[in-house]
């Protein structure tokens, strides 16, 4: 008889990176999946961008409307970037503790 697996799959090492201005990355809710591996998300600066999930992030990192991520914006003028961290729930609660997001925010990014 196989054995059962339990326990949660994302089991994350290290601690959560944090947007930095000096490297261009900022907070992002994911309002919708626009299938292809993009996204549409709704930034701190108050743009919608579209973002890019990445090749090592597709299969293990699922992305659902409403949930918080860390993006990387390209610097061109039209409006895309890359994801580059998907926050957990509880990665999210820590940021509201620290100030960094509000839960009017994400509220707002799911419209």
């Amino acid at each position: 008889m196989a054995k059962k697996k339990g326990g949660r799959r994302d089991k994350r090492k290290g601690e959560m990176p944090l947007p930095n201005e000096e490297e261009g990355t900022m907070l992002c809710v994911v309002r919708r999946n626009l299938g292809g591996g993009f996204l549409e998300v709704f930034c701190k600066d108050g743009e919608i961008y579209k973002a890019w999930i990445p090749g090592k992030m597709r299969r293990r990192a699922w992305m659902r409307e409403g949930d918080v991520i860390l993006f990387l914006p390209w610097g061109s003028r039209d409006m895309k970037g890359e994801v580059v961290y998907r926050y957990l729930r509880d990665e999210v609660k820590k940021l509201m503790e620290m100030g960094l997001i509000t839960e009017e925010f994400i509220e707002e990014g799911m419209e």
